[in-house]
């Protein structure tokens, strides 16, 4: 038994439902041979001896039958009637060799094989009489074949009849001897199988009544044990009997008991230092709470200092922005003022190349009058040497040649004008190339100046955003300040809630039994908390903005005390 107590349930639940299940099985695979043997001979009654009998009837049927055609041949006078009724004859004669070789396959007894052979001495007789008849009376000769079927035929066909109806006999009596076996099998089986059924049940039962007494005892002092815990009794003896689960729940109760008797002990002799604690968590708490307002107002002027000094910045940002604004319209005027003056100077040199070619036009016409004044002076020595016939020729050479010299002469003139003048255009395009090249640098340095503006805007914009996020910050730890002296003022009241409840739980624990032998007192250790006050510093002089209105938190929050808390509460 105590073997058995000592195996974990499943495993024992495990073992009774294999025991009950094997028994099951051998139950079922016995009742299983026993109908398998039942199906065999009602097969055998069925396919066989059934078979055997309606075969020997057959043959019966066909003997039978050749009597009656051999009698109605003899008797009929029309030989197409006659032929019909031979053919009637030898169908009948077919059917009496399937029937017989189908029965023969069949018989597996000697007794049934000797029958056989009776048989068939009889038919052996039987036939060649049958042959004689259909012969005589196909010839019309029914004296003689009446003769020979009344004196030979009609004995040899009841001495056929006679083996075959014994034939059956036998056949029949061997399917009541099959069907009798049957059964007496079917009984016998069953008053196995009822008998196995109930030694079954019965040590079916017997298992179930083990297993659940040797689960249900040790549950039922389990369930006493828990009573008593919950009626406040912790100081029971708790002995553990089996090593399967209800043992290790009986093991687990006693640890757990004596567990709560330690910790009942502890919580008797702790609920003393959590009430002073909670006295030196008050008055810590009344210090913090003054600090944090100290800090909260600093907080508050340092707000507004940097909210005046977010105006300022922002302010000398713009003014970057206006003058980087400037700086961008004159680079873009002197960037126009430079195309203007590129334009100039490329218009000037075309004005010199132009003049240029004017000077090369007018040396071509100079050329031309000096050519023309020689020529004139030739045509009027040609028309002194002609005489009074070369006169008139003569006054107009003389023409030519002063209007030639005259020609020259203004060609000279011109000359010397566009001269002068292309030494001016020239004097002018290098002053215009000088100017082009100053507004060049004129241009680089606005443009310089244009970067440094941008730069200065840039780094106006990014002071303006660092100051704003200070602001930001500086707001949020004013919040946070504020909320923390809540959150102070609201500790210190829960403390004053926890000296209550420790008294409170101290009546509560005295509920409980111990056993004073079972568990010593335990104290824990305890750091006395005394706040060093310090001065506060005296807050800057500064314009000061509205103190947002403090959140009253919804709950007060849970309180954690460790036993080496610092004892400076000045600053965070």
């Amino acid at each position: 038994m105590n073997s058995l107590l000592n195996l974990k349930i499943g495993t024992r639940l495990g073992a009774g439902f294999a025991a009950v299940l094997l028994l099951l099985a051998g139950i079922a695979g016995l009742g299983l041979s026993a109908m398998t043997d039942i199906q065999s001979r009602l097969n055998g009654i069925v396919t066989g001896n059934n078979v055997k009998v309606v075969l020997v009837n057959r043959m019966l049927d066909s003997i039978r039958d050749i009597a009656i055609l051999d009698g109605n041949m003899i008797l009929l006078t029309d030989d197409a009637a006659m032929r019909a009724e031979s053919k009637k004859v030898a169908a009948a004669r077919e059917r009496f060799t399937e029937s017989r070789g189908a029965l023969a396959k069949l018989l597996a007894t000697p007794e049934g094989k000797a029958l056989l052979a009776r048989i068939d001495e009889k038919v052996a007789v039987l036939v060649p009489l049958n042959a004689q008849i259909s012969e005589l009376a196909l010839q019309n000769r029914n004296e003689e074949a009446t003769a020979l079927f009344i004196s030979r035929f009609q004995p040899a066909v009841r001495a056929a009849l006679a083996e075959l109806e014994a034939m059956a006999e036998h056949q029949e009596r061997r399917s009541m001897e099959a069907n009798q076996e049957a059964g007496e099998g079917y009984a016998w089986s069953r008053n196995l199988m009822l008998a196995l059924a109930s030694f079954a049940v019965l040590i079916g039962a017997g298992i179930a009544w083990l297993i659940t007494r040797s689960i249900t005892r040790p549950i039922g002092q389990a369930v006493q044990v828990a009573e008593k815990v919950a009626a406040g009794d912790i100081s029971s003896r708790i002995e553990v009997a089996s090593k399967d689960e209800t043992g290790r729940l009986m093991h687990a109760l006693r640890e757990m008991n004596e567990s709560l008797a330690r910790i009942v002990s502890e919580v008797r002799t702790g609920t003393d230092t959590i009430a002073t604690a909670s006295a030196q968590i008050a008055s810590g708490n009344q210090d913090l709470s003054s600090r944090t307002e100290e800090q909260a107002s600093s907080l508050e002027q340092t707000a507004a200092s940097m909210e005046e000094l977010t105006s300022t910045v922002k302010q000398n940002a713009d003014n970057a922005r206006q003058a980087n604004q400037l700086a961008v319209s004159a680079s873009e005027v002197a960037v126009k003022g430079g195309s203007v003056v590129s334009q100039v100077v490329d218009t000037m040199g075309s004005i010199n190349a132009s003049s240029k070619k004017i000077v090369d036009i007018i040396g071509v016409i100079d050329g031309i009058a000096f050519q023309t004044n020689i020529l004139a002076l030739n045509a009027a020595v040609e028309a002194a040497r002609a005489g009074e016939q070369g006169r008139g020729f003569a006054v107009v050479a003389s023409e030519v040649r002063s209007l030639a010299q005259r020609s020259a002469a203004a060609a000279k003139e011109i000359k010397t004008l566009i001269g002068d003048s292309v030494e001016k255009v020239e004097e002018g395009s290098k002053q215009v190339e000088e100017a082009g090249r100053t507004m060049e640098e004129i241009v680089g340095s606005v443009k310089r100046v244009t970067d440094i503006m941008g730069e200065i805007t840039a780094a106006s914009q990014e002071q303006t955003s660092g100051i704003e996020q200070i602001n930001q910050a500086i707001t949020q730890m004013d919040q946070v300040t504020q909320q923390n002296a809540a959150l102070v003022e609201e500790a210190s009241a829960a403390a004053q809630s926890l000296q209550e409840q420790a008294g409170n739980l101290v009546k509560s624990v005295s509920v409980f039994k111990l056993d004073a032998n079972a568990v010593a007192t335990v104290r824990p250790g305890f750091t006395h908390i005394v706040p060093i006050p310090k001065p506060a510093r005296p807050a800057p002089k500064r314009p000061a903005k509205a103190l947002p209105a403090r959140k009253e938190p919804s709950a007060a929050p849970q309180l954690a005390m460790t036993g080496d808390a610092k004892g400076d509460w000045t600053e965070f």
